[in-house]
């Protein structure tokens, strides 16, 4: 007799414990996420920590690192530090291998504006960008490189998979340009080559090389251009945040009508880190909410 399909199915378990399961989706996996402290990049830090993974937090202004470790659930390492200064990633990757002796995740995320017409623009404020979202990202990775390999080599030779995960933040002003932005959108689109490159050196070692590129997500840098949002770095004060006329737009420019959240760009984030995919590899996802759909691959 052939059975019926209700009684092939593996019975399901409680509520509960299916809860518990999704939980513990990047149990014992140990991520660095960097500019943590605040907007995309905290609440990545705290998806990551909510779904079982070791998270270290790092900003340019430790404080402020300290602080939302300590609001966020789970096992988290602080590294308050410029990343765009010779060895701190080292460091900080250091620091990491010394606590908890290994790493699973690299999340390329701090970075920061400086706008400008170009014709108006300094070679300082162009070396800026360029220094953020470009240098860090690639010293991060090379720092990473012996923690993530040579423990790929050795699983290699047992047979076994085990995946590893780097995901870049860019950003559709380096895959379509900015009118303002030549510095930032240079930086950013240095990071599509950085993520397809290292995706065909690491493909062998079963780390997955992705980027996401974001839209108009509520942060700092997309807040109002007011006096009151400024930040301090390295002893200059940047003024941050876009023309309200600009911010008015975003409904006409989204499709989905407004501009996404932080803690919806962090899931596309997670879902790059998650064994879920595995097997995407050396791609650039568009975080949008459909802006410009259609007008870049």
């Amino acid at each position: 007799m052939i059975p019926r399909f209700n009684e092939c199915k593996p019975a399901l378990p409680e509520r509960n414990e299916r809860q518990a399961v999704h939980m513990a989706v990047l149990d014992d996996k140990v991520a660095i996420v960097t500019g943590s402290a605040r907007g995309i990049g905290r609440a990545t830090a705290e998806l990551l920590s909510e779904h079982g993974a070791k998270v270290l937090i790092n900003d340019l202004d430790g404080d402020v690192a300290e602080q939302t470790a300590s609001e966020i659930k789970g096992d988290t390492l602080v590294f308050g530090g410029d990343l765009t200064a010779p060895g701190v990633p080292d460091e900080l990757v250091q620091k990491v291998m010394d606590e908890w002796g290994r790493v699973d995740i690299l999340v390329n995320n701090a970075g920061y504006t400086l706008d400008a017409p170009i014709h108006k623009m300094s070679d300082e404020w162009f070396q800026k960008m360029l220094d953020i979202h470009s240098i860090v990202p690639f010293r991060m990775c090379r720092a990473v490189a012996p923690h993530m390999r040579e423990p790929a080599k050795q699983e290699k030779e047992e047979g076994r998979e085990v995946f590893r995960k780097i995901v870049n933040v860019t950003s559709i002003s380096g895959t379509m340009g900015n009118a303002g932005q030549a510095n930032y959108s240079s930086g950013k689109a240095a990071v599509t080559g950085l993520t397809k490159t290292l995706a065909k050196e690491w493909g062998q070692f079963k780390i997955n090389v992705n980027a996401v590129a974001f839209g108009y997500i509520e942060t700092r840098l997309t807040a109002s251009k007011d006096e009151a949002n400024v930040a301090e770095i390295a002893g200059e004060k940047v003024q941050l945040g876009i023309p309200d006329q600009l911010r008015g737009m975003a409904s006409m420019l989204i499709p989905l009508g407004r501009p996404g959240t932080p803690e919806e760009a962090a899931s596309a984030i997670f879902l790059l880190c998650s064994p879920w995919a595995n097997f995407i590899h050396g791609q650039i996802l568009n975080v949008t909410g459909g802006q410009f759909s259609g007008m870049y691959t």
